[in-house]
């Protein structure tokens, strides 16, 4: 059984104790806390990097023009260098490999696990063979067979097919947690999964930004392009991020409160958003020496808080399923 699973209840919430006065049964949580831990936080970050930089290279590559060649060539390798941990990661938590490869016998529409583990699958494929296509263009596999082969393949094809499924992967994991029991997760489920697909793209573009400010210089064209694109995923990250906490009401405590809620206060909203923002609007005034640093700058920081994000919903929903005031509303209002 895959250990990637919806927490179950332990009993039925619906007649808790008399006398307790906090409608709980006796304090006891009533649903068994996700062993999610850095496995599946590291899994979540790697996996909207790698689905999100896929859209990004196809975008550039339709509408860019000659300036996005060589965005898309760097976010081509971004996304395949954030993919390549991301089984690897899965597997590690389902603790045997052969739990990977039995999610993939049949087709479970119903089951987001199941739709994630193909969804994973194909894009890891697609990516894989638009990698290597790249790299075959770009001299790094020799002038054998091989390369001739992966040359005659359609580079637009491969990408309008890879788009869609990068855009599943980028937020399939809210979707994932929104399908549990977990009161944290699934009281605004609906915003999750547009929360890390918005998370996902501002994370690419700052992976994207690092080497492509590096290889082109901070006034490239495609670097601004780029930049543009990270502003718009910031402030939408920001919007949706506000809606979710704000619709949890009493269930955000362990968002609010403590180590975690210091992780996503400071670590996301001020660093890794509010603070790249201010970085974006002082770089379009400052000399082009400064450009490079501070675009650098604000890419690590963008990185840092999409970290941050996914490691205080992971953590704050485990602190969550702890909480039987929080299991118990949410079942109420499921009623």
């Amino acid at each position: 059984m895959s250990t990637l699973q919806e927490p179950k209840l332990r009993r039925e919430p619906a007649t808790p104790a008399s006398g307790t006065g906090d409608g709980t049964y006796y304090g006891v949580p009533v649903i068994h806390r996700p062993h999610w831990k850095w496995l599946i936080i590291f899994y979540f970050f790697f996996g909207g990097i790698a689905g999100a930089a896929a859209v990004l290279a196809v975008i550039a590559d339709l509408i860019a023009g000659r300036d996005g060649r060589l965005l898309g060539r760097v976010a081509r390798y971004v996304s395949f260098a954030a993919l390549v941990p991301s089984p690897v990661l899965l597997i590690l938590d389902l603790g045997r490999p052969e739990r990977f490869l039995n999610m993939l016998r049949i087709v479970k529409f119903r089951s987001p696990m199941s739709v994630g583990t193909w969804g994973l699958s194909l894009f890891g494929l697609l990516s894989t063979l638009v990698t290597a296509r790249q790299a075959a263009v770009d001299g790094l596999l020799g002038r054998g067979r091989l390369r001739g082969h992966l040359l005659n393949l359609p580079q637009r094809g491969l990408g309008l097919a890879t788009a869609p499924l990068g855009f599943f992967v980028a937020g399939y994991t809210g979707v994932l947690l929104a399908a549990t029991a977990v009161p944290l997760w699934a009281k605004r489920g609906l915003l999750l999964g547009p929360l890390f697909l918005a998370s996902a793209f501002s994370t690419a573009t700052a992976a994207v930004a690092i080497p492509l400010a590096l290889l082109a210089g901070p006034r490239d064209s495609a670097l601004r392009r780029l930049a543009r694109v990270q502003v718009v995923a910031i402030a939408a990250e920001l919007t949706l991020h506000k809606l979710w906490l704000d619709g949890l009401g009493e269930t955000a405590a362990p968002l609010r409160t403590g180590r975690t809620g210091e992780v996503l206060h400071r670590g996301t909203v001020q660093a890794g958003l509010v603070l790249p923002l201010c970085l974006h609007a002082i770089g379009r005034v400052v000399p082009g020496s400064l450009g490079r640093p501070l675009s650098l700058v604000g890419s690590g920081l963008v990185l840092s808080g999409g970290f941050c994000l996914r490691y205080a919903v992971v953590v704050g929903g485990r602190e969550s399923a702890d909480d039987p005031r929080a299991t118990f509303e949410w079942t109420k209002r499921r009623e």
